[in-house]
């Protein structure tokens, strides 16, 4: 148990406190453990909870992959059943062997759950200095498809083909969030980030479709620029940006080098959002060189 985490975090309270104002009604969430440090920062969220008297009840599963009838592998029913009862998860960092071919659970989990947005919010904190300060921007990422589709084969050998896809149905969807979001949360900017100038076809398909949202919210501004543009922009004077919703790639590297901004991956919160629930995650990995020394923080996910 990471005590000194738990201690550290103690200073949240205030804010967790408040929030219980919000939702008197006692609330059964999805609590996913995650792998490496997970299970260590789980447990510090849960005692956090609990000597902040939040209403939740914790339903903790296991997403261990098992074999199915059809001899492949996937997440648990039980998992499965757990959040689409609850409609609301949280979640650890889940490890994914690299360049073994196994598909990736968290990629696995938004699609089976169809967590089509990922809001990242970056923020600066308090007491945490970096070299940027009053950074606040959040970031919305198309979760669903793009370069992390999984749609890839080998044409002859030492010849690999991926498949980046882009359809109209989840750029719409992803950018009438944006704009939604920026409205109900008082921001007054949505920036559209893409490559069409490469990828006419597929990043050309999401910009238009941001475009047709932004003529339907006049009340909100719109701006659409290139992603190595932004990542220039946003290290040189992040306070240029307010909500920016992006592919799914673009949006992995983008809302990293915001979490840079204000301190890592540690102290970023982040959401996945879908029509008929939500599963909240940390950003970091599963850390297994620090996992039971006491030395995993747990504040983004709280």
């Amino acid at each position: 148990m990471a005590s000194f985490t738990f201690r550290k975090s103690m200073n949240l309270l205030p804010q967790l406190r408040f929030l219980r104002h919000y939702s008197p009604e006692v609330r059964t969430v999805t609590l996913i453990p995650g792998d490496g440090i997970g299970p260590e920062i789980s447990a510090s969220v849960q005692q956090i909870f609990s000597a902040a008297n939040v209403p939740i009840n914790w339903d903790v599963v296991d997403v261990t992959p098992v074999k199915t009838p059809d001899g492949k592998t996937g997440i648990p029913q039980s998992a499965i059943e757990s959040v689409n009862r609850n409609k609301i998860g949280l979640k650890g960092p889940l490890m994914t062997p690299v360049g073994k071919g196994h598909r990736s659970l968290n990629l696995a989990i938004r699609k089976i759950f169809n967590l089509y947005a990922n809001v990242r919010p970056c923020r600066s904190v308090e007491g945490y200095e970096t070299l940027y300060k009053d950074v606040d921007v959040v970031t919305i990422r198309e979760n669903t498809e793009g370069e992390y589709s999984g749609i890839e084969h080998e044409i002859v050998s030492g010849v690999v083909q991926s498949i980046k896809l882009i359809t109209e149905g989840a750029s719409r969807r992803v950018a009438e969030f944006a704009f939604n979001y920026a409205k109900s949360n008082g921001r007054s900017k949505v920036t559209a980030v893409h490559k069409a100038n490469i990828m006419r076809m597929s990043d050309g398909l999401f910009l238009k479709c941001c475009r047709e949202l932004a003529e339907q919210h006049p009340d909100i501004k719109f701006e659409e620029r290139y992603l190595d543009t932004v990542c220039l922009n946003m290290v040189q004077d992040p306070s240029r940006f307010d909500v920016l919703v992006m592919p799914n790639l673009y949006g992995d590297i983008l809302s990293d080098l915001c979490a840079g901004l204000v301190g890592g991956l540690g102290v970023t919160p982040s959401g996945n959002i879908g029509q008929d629930g939500a599963l909240f995650e940390s950003v970091h990995g599963t850390a297994p060189d620090i996992a039971e020394i006491g030395r995993a923080s747990c504040r983004e996910r709280v």
